[in-house]
C-alpha cells in the first residue's frame, strides 16, 4: 500500500504561481511513476503531468507546456508541481497519483492522494 499527501494549494490571483507537494509513503518501492492530475466540477479527471522514479523522464499535458514543472526530491518519495501564469481555467482539485506504468491515463495509476485544492481569480 502507498499513501499520498498533497499540500500546497489555495486561492490566486490570475498571473501568479503556487507550487503543490506530494508526500508519498509505504511500500513506495513498487512506484515507476508519479503524476498529477486535476478535475473540476462537472468535468472528467485531466492529466497533468508525470515523472519517472528512476529514469528522470517527464511528459506534460497540453495545458500544463511551458507553465508548469514536475520535479522531485528524495528519490521521488516527494514530488512538486511549479504552476506559474496561473489561469482561472486551472482551477480545480489537483490530484497526486502514483503507479507502475508510464501513462497519461488516469486508470493506469494504482494509488491516489485526497487533492488539494487551486482556485484562480480573474
Amino acid at each position: 500500500q502507498v499513501q499520498l499527501v498533497e499540500s500546497g494549494g489555495g486561492l490566486v490571483q490570475a498571473g501568479d504561481s503556487l507550487r503543490l507537494s506530494c508526500a508519498a509513503s509505504g511500500r513506495t518501492f513498487s512506484v515507476i511513476v508519479m503524476g498529477w492530475f486535476r478535475q473540476a466540477p462537472g468535468k472528467e479527471r485531466e492529466f497533468v503531468a508525470a515523472i519517472t522514479k528512476s529514469g528522470g523522464g517527464r511528459i506534460y499535458g497540453d495545458s500544463a507546456k511551458g507553465r508548469f514543472t514536475i520535479s522531485g526530491d528524495n528519490a521521488l518519495n516527494t514530488v512538486y508541481l511549479q504552476m506559474n501564469s496561473l489561469k482561472p481555467e486551472d482551477t480545480a482539485v489537483y490530484y497526486c497519483a502514483a503507479g507502475r506504468v508510464w501513462s497519461r491515463w488516469p486508470g493506469s495509476y494504482d494509488y491516489w492522494g485526497q487533492g488539494t485544492r487551486v482556485t484562480v481569480s480573474s
